[in-house]
């Protein structure tokens, strides 16, 4: 599915990335206690939004202050960083999105991965075929 999103540029994203970056970030903090994650679309596609996150992991390209904000308010614990916090990267919000997506996962799942399930029980029909 990663592969729908456009690819860094030598850790830079185009500003469609960052955009959907953006609407990624968004969708979470309107995630209510549905059982699946939030989505967002791109050209057309349905794009969870971890994959949104996990293309960017890479990305060094500098977060605008409000994203920043919008990250660090999800922390349990202060942000700190090796310099300002309007130095944050992409790459930083992203890893600590990717994290949040996946503990929120596990509290509405009730410790249950559910993609986890699903892979395997689609792996049983196959075999049962």
């Amino acid at each position: 599915m990663s592969n729908a999103l456009p690819p860094l540029h030598e850790g830079h994203a185009p500003i469609t990335l960052q955009q959907l970056f953006r609407e990624a970030l968004y969708a979470f903090e309107e995630w209510d206690t549905e059982v699946t994650e939030p989505i967002v679309m791109f050209e057309g596609k349905v794009v969870p939004v971890s994959v949104v996150f996990e293309a960017m992991r890479e990305c060094t390209d500098i977060v605008p202050n409000n994203i920043v904000t919008a990250v660090t308010e999800r922390l349990t614990k202060p942000w700190e960083g090796e310099g300002p916090l309007d130095t944050m990267t992409f790459s930083t919000a992203a890893r600590v999105m990717g994290v949040l997506v996946r503990k929120r996962l596990l509290v509405v799942n009730n410790g249950v991965n559910v993609a986890a399930v699903v892979a395997e029980t689609q792996a049983t029909e196959k075999s049962d075929r």
